[in-house]
């Protein structure tokens, strides 16, 4: 039974939480929080619910930690830290920021395994564009992600000052989609590709042009695409704008020959963000507790992890029935 500790409690610490109990060969021994321990509930009974700064005592008790904090401000610091003391697995989310965090990763995993960005983008999609680069070599890769709220920008809205709460929708633009499945090669930019669609709720008395202003200069988040902000009331948040859904698509377009066009597409339509994340993470926790079993230690991403270590099925019973 692999042991699995959860840092950070909010959506996407429940959805791991909630993955774990569909998981018969995983089991959660602790939740670590910055919040004060008796102010979160859990699902599963009888956990420890410790401070994060706590975590230290239970590196005996724990196989894997699923950190479950935000990439803007809490990955980068807490990754290292608990890196250096369990195996863990995190979804980091910034693609232009992936290779020096994963440089970070491994300096501190010396005699830990930590696999980083293995959410469903970067994840799940970036296994797709590498299996089809490799299948089409002469071709071209596209990503559209939604519609839907994406958790990390919203996350970065909510750290602008004067921010009281906030949302963001990531909108594909249909004649980008259409273009694409066409198999046309299109080129196209940020701002031709996707809108970003925000609902700011902000502090009383702030600035609301400051905010706009500083939104749409968040590098990597929203400087380079079409961003749209709408200022609401708290209660309109809570009734429009309460849920989770995202989801995208990764094609891969290409020629095997003059005469013969080939599209490959995997698309993903999600209920909840945060519960599909976390059950990648849970997956991905599996591999990383396998590899480290193997003493390959050090930062890794899903694309060193044999598919096969994914799931609590063994080799031969896959080969058996999905091969």
């Amino acid at each position: 039974m692999i042991r699995v500790g959860i840092a950070g409690y909010g959506n996407l610490g429940r959805g791991a939480e909630l993955a774990l109990l569909q998981t018969p060969d995983m089991k959660l021994s602790a939740v670590f929080t910055r919040r004060a321990p008796g102010d979160v509930t859990l699902m599963t009974q009888g956990v420890p619910v410790l401070s994060l700064d706590k975590a230290k005592s239970m590196t005996g008790g724990i196989d894997v930690m699923i950190l479950c904090g935000g990439s803007a401000k809490d990955l980068p610091e807490q990754g290292p830290e608990l890196a250096a003391l369990f195996n863990t697995v995190d979804s980091f989310d910034n693609h232009t920021d992936i290779p020096a965090y994963l440089e970070k990763m491994d300096k501190a995993a010396v005699q830990t395994t930590a696999v980083i960005s293995s959410g469903w983008d970067p994840g799940l999609f970036s296994m797709m564009r590498l299996l089809s680069g490799a299948v089409l070599p002469n071709g071209n890769n596209y990503t559209f992600w939604g519609s839907g709220v994406s958790q990390g920008h919203s996350n970065a809205l909510r750290g602008v000052k004067g921010v009281k709460d906030a949302v963001q929708y990531t909108i594909p633009k249909p004649d980008a989609v259409d273009a694409v499945r066409s198999g046309s090669n299109p080129v196209l930019t940020a701002v031709q590709k996707h809108l970003r669609d925000c609902y700011v709720v902000p502090d009383e008395n702030a600035d609301l042009t400051v905010i706009e202003r500083e939104i749409k200069q968040i590098p990597y988040y929203f400087a380079d695409y079409e961003t749209k902000v709408t200022f609401i009331t708290e209660e309109e948040l809570r009734e429009n704008h309460a849920g989770m859904p995202h989801g995208g698509r990764v094609f891969r377009t290409g020629a095997t020959s003059e005469e013969h066009k080939q599209v490959m597409e995997f698309s993903l339509k999600l209920e909840s963000n945060p519960e599909f994340t976390a059950s990648v993470l849970v997956a991905c926790a599996r591999a990383t507790v396998r590899l480290s079993g193997e003493g390959q230690f050090g930062a890794k991403t899903v694309f060193d992890i044999p598919l096969t270590y994914l799931s609590p099925a063994d080799r031969m019973k896959l080969i058996k029935e999905m091969l």
